[in-house]
């Protein structure tokens, strides 16, 4: 059985300094960490906090991922794919149910589909030019809605190796819009031929 909240607080409480502050892990030290260890220092430990916070969207008639069912780059019956906006990597992808599901919740079949699915999200990004790799996420601490990440690392950026891309993506200067732009739509054309579903209409097309 998982600690309790108060016994994982003071596990962890065991191993800091008075000031309540971890020692660095050993993450820091890695060639790949975008900080340097010499004067870096980990913030105190915090009590647990019970009960915890709703996340946003626990209500699916408060949702904004609901409401924004017809927002992304590729759609199909049950899945849609957006393009997130003010990055510093090449591409960063989120791939969304169009109904309000988390993890735990989702259908065996859609469970299956993501599956699939992610993997031929992975294929285009990491088709597209001056792409090493796709990174996927799943985190869900802040919003219900399931929401998997895509992050494209770019090539030859040895730095940004592993788990320490997106805090690197969060350092570097925003991306070019209308490059990240273009290869959303690559990738979701790409995904239209290998695995089916739709882009999203034109302007022009969606008032024909």
């Amino acid at each position: 059985m998982a600690l309790r909240p108060d016994e994982f607080y003071d596990h962890a409480r065991a191993a800091a300094d008075s000031e309540l502050r971890l020692p660095l892990a050993r993450m820091t030290g890695w060639e790949i960490s975008p900080f340097e260890p010499e004067g870096l220092r980990v913030s105190p430990l915090r009590p647990p906090t019970l009960p915890e916070a709703d996340r946003h969207g626990e209500d699916p008639a408060n949702c904004d991922l609901c409401s924004e069912r017809d927002q992304g780059v590729w759609f199909n019956e049950r899945w849609r794919l957006a393009r997130v906006t003010g990055v510093g990597v090449p591409l960063v992808l989120m791939l969304f149910p169009l109904d309000h599901h988390d993890m735990a919740d989702l259908p065996d079949d859609m469970a299956a589909e993501l599956g699939v699915l992610t993997t031929h999200i992975v294929r285009h990004v990491q088709a597209l030019p001056h792409v090493s790799r796709a990174h996927v996420y799943r985190i869900g601490d802040g919003a219900a809605h399931l929401h998997i990440w895509f992050f494209a690392r770019p090539e030859g950026q040895a730095q940004l190796y592993g788990s320490w891309l997106p805090v690197w993506d969060d350092l570097l200067p925003e991306y070019p819009a209308e490059v990240a732009d273009a290869d959303a739509a690559a990738v979701a054309d790409a995904l239209v031929i290998s695995y089916g579903g739709r882009r999203k209409p034109t302007d022009e097309q969606a008032h024909a």
